[in-house]
């Protein structure tokens, strides 16, 4: 259980720092910073919470919404890898950047966010 909570830890840990690194203050981290405070997840905000989430599933990082304005992404230390991490903290950049979150396709509501 301790490698676990360890890699979790790690997970998290990185892809904070990835996405603060590459998103700037676009973003805001609203999880515990402390990682005793947090569990296998991290929430940040952003204003356009759903659309971001949606252009990120389309490219294959699956997290959740959570109204108003939160993105979520759980890191299952089991079969979740560091690079898996960075990669979605790159693609969450990528999106923030390029403002992909704008397209129409992303602003449809489902009833499954």
């Amino acid at each position: 259980v301790d490698a676990l909570r360890t890699k979790s830890v790690a997970l998290t840990e990185a892809f904070i720092a990835c996405v603060e690194a590459g998103c700037g203050d676009a973003i805001a981290l609203v999880s515990p910073r402390a990682a005793v405070q947090r569990g296998s997840q991290v929430c940040f905000a952003h204003p356009q919470a759903y659309p971001v989430m949606q252009a990120l599933i389309e490219q294959g990082v699956i997290g959740d919404f959570r109204a108003p304005d939160i993105l979520r992404f759980g890191f299952a230390p089991l079969y979740v890898r560091h690079v898996d991490a960075v990669d979605a903290a790159t693609a969450l950049a990528e999106v923030l950047q390029a403002e992909r979150w704008r397209e129409e396709r992303f602003q449809q509501r489902g009833k499954v966010t």
